[in-house]
């Protein structure tokens, strides 16, 4: 596994807030998984634009900092789930707040990035 070669800083809660959410689809895992998908066949489904690989590499990362834990279940085939830490709960108000910034900035927003 792939080890980061700068520390993390933890002086800074924004560091530690950046350090476990960084990667492209974790907030659109968090909130799928808040709205209640928790397969990963379906997590792909709806987050189709990225990679079995990449969704199952960004989960683990979710899992290994508390933000998920992952259930298994013994049968066949294989039953994989993953459920909202408590820890990973209280994210959700942090991704509502700025989801609602997005919409409130659209249209300005829009304009900037189409350009």
């Amino acid at each position: 596994m792939y080890k980061k070669k700068i520390p993390v800083n933890l002086d800074c809660g924004l560091h530690l807030f950046m350090e476990v959410i960084q990667g492209k689809w974790k907030i659109a895992l968090i909130w799928c998984i808040h709205s209640g998908i928790k397969r990963p066949g379906e997590l792909q489904r709806k987050i189709s634009k990225a990679s079995r690989r990449l969704l199952d590499n960004q989960l683990s990362e979710l899992v290994n900092h508390g933000i998920l834990t992952k259930i298994t279940y013994e049968e066949r085939p294989l039953k994989v789930e993953y459920e909202l830490t408590s820890l990973g709960k209280s994210l959700i108000p942090a991704i509502e707040y700025t989801a609602q910034w997005g919409e409130d900035h659209r249209e300005e927003l829009e304009k900037l990035i189409q350009s």
